[in-house]
């Protein structure tokens, strides 16, 4: 039965209208994903939505056509034709992920003047009112900002909302989120469907699914904490004092690569980025303690390949839509397992092939023995020898002292130190060569 669902071969299949079949080739997208096979027809019947899928699915495709087809029914119905403003809401757990799922709303539906608003921290509250006060279909937010506008904004509210969906839904759920969304749940209309798309069924998400689903159908298209096939996995057991010249012997062998370096703080983003720029590579951080604008502006320049490697926290690690990376390294092994699922899917996507590299020091082998219960097989060993990668042990030492002595040295200006890493080095080829 689940094979006969995914052998659909085109939108039209699913139900879709000529207008959103054609965005959707515009967009390159010639078949729908089995996730989108799989919700599209449910929810073009007007059904609740439990969609558990892996990152990179098109999660995002499988309920915005379903509810730009009901704008557009709704728009067609009403006689005379009515503006249908706040038509639907969407709920993101990060900033970064808001934007691109309005940007692929916007896409969609470009041919139908859509009209989209992004409510996310670290951005203009003012402008984001002005945005709500011009009434558009479709809002896409954080909980705390959509929140405070909900408390602040004049004339803004809810009410005549069609559509929620929760995206990430397993990571709304944590404590930071809780309060916020109990208080958007008692802003909507109780006569409204919701879909909610999660990578993983948690006991919050199956909770929330009984307070706020009607008889939802459900769909899985692969296995809650399973890898792809296409995905090269290794680990490398290092002693903690030389983890970073492991990590600058990769990158050197990788050097043709675009990375994904993740570390698990803020803080190690920074240095880790600004040791890597001083060995004469090409990096940039991203982590949630930047400004907005420059997060974005840095994902903008690893995704347009001015920086090849990307350092990070989880925050990129789930939802951001970076086309191709072709490898992961665990810098620091996450302490929650299925993270680790979430990391790696960066690279592998789409049927593409890629490396995931985890550096596991003696401090981290009990949460690495946790990733190998999860994912259900141990990991084959990255081969290298130490010596060869000892012999950069002096100049990674040396790149780290500046790094330290940078960030000492900017003080009070943390961010703004911060925000210059990866302009350092920018329009250098001066890759480090061994010796």
């Amino acid at each position: 039965m689940e094979d006969d669902k995914h052998e659909v071969k085109s939108f039209k299949e699913l139900g879709l209208v000529e207008q959103l079949i054609e965005a959707c080739d515009r967009l390159g997208w010639k078949t729908p994903s089995k996730i989108q096979a799989e919700a599209i027809p449910h929810a073009l019947e007007g059904k609740d939505l439990i969609g558990l899928a892996q990152t990179g699915s098109g999660k995002t495709g499988a309920f915005a056509l379903p509810i730009l087809q009901a704008l557009l029914e709704a728009a067609a119905a009403a006689a005379p034709p009515v503006q249908h403003s706040f038509f639907a809401c969407v709920l993101s757990p990060t900033r970064e992920l808001a934007i691109q799922i309005a940007e692929q709303f916007e896409a969609l539906g470009s041919s139908i003047s859509l009209k989209t608003a992004v409510l996310v921290g670290g951005v203009d509250h003012v402008q984001q009112s002005i945005t709500l006060g011009k009434r558009p279909h479709i809002v896409v937010a954080t909980p705390g900002r959509l929140v405070d506008h909900l408390s602040n904004t004049k004339g803004f509210s809810l009410r005549t909302i069609k559509y929620l969906v929760l995206d990430e839904a397993d990571r709304l759920l944590n404590d930071d989120f809780e309060k916020s969304l109990d208080e958007i749940l008692n802003s909507i209309p109780r006569e409204r469907r919701t879909y909610l798309f999660s990578a993983t069924m948690t006991k919050k998400v199956r909770k929330l699914q009984r307070a706020c689903l009607r008889n939802p159908v459900k769909m899985e298209v692969a296995c809650k904490y399973s890898t792809v096939d296409t995905l090269k996995q290794q680990l490398r057991f290092v002693p903690a004092k030389h983890k970073d010249c492991y990590l600058l012997y990769i990158l050197l062998e990788k050097s043709e690569s675009t990375s994904m370096v993740f570390t698990r703080t803020c803080e190690a983003t920074r240095l880790l980025a600004l040791m890597i720029c001083n060995l004469g590579l090409n990096a940039t951080p991203i982590s949630g303690q930047m400004t907005q604008t420059k997060r974005l502006e840095n994902l903008s320049k690893f995704k347009a390949g001015i920086c090849t490697i990307l350092v990070c926290t989880d925050v990129a690690s789930r939802g951001l839509d970076i086309p191709s990376v072709d490898m992961v390294i665990n810098y620091d092994i996450p302490t929650n397992s299925k993270d680790y699922i979430h990391r790696v899917g960066r690279t592998a996507r789409a049927g593409r092939s890629g490396v995931a590299i985890s550096l596991v020091n003696q401090y981290e082998l009990e949460w690495y023995i946790q990733i190998e219960k999860l994912i259900g097989k141990k990991l084959p060993e990255f081969e290298v020898q130490e010596e060869e990668v000892l012999l950069f042990l002096e100049r990674v030492t040396e790149a780290k002292r500046l790094s330290l002595m940078s960030i000492k040295e900017a003080g009070g200006h943390k961010r703004r130190r911060e925000e210059d890493v990866g302009h350092k080095f920018h329009g250098k080829n001066n890759k480090s060569k061994r010796r």
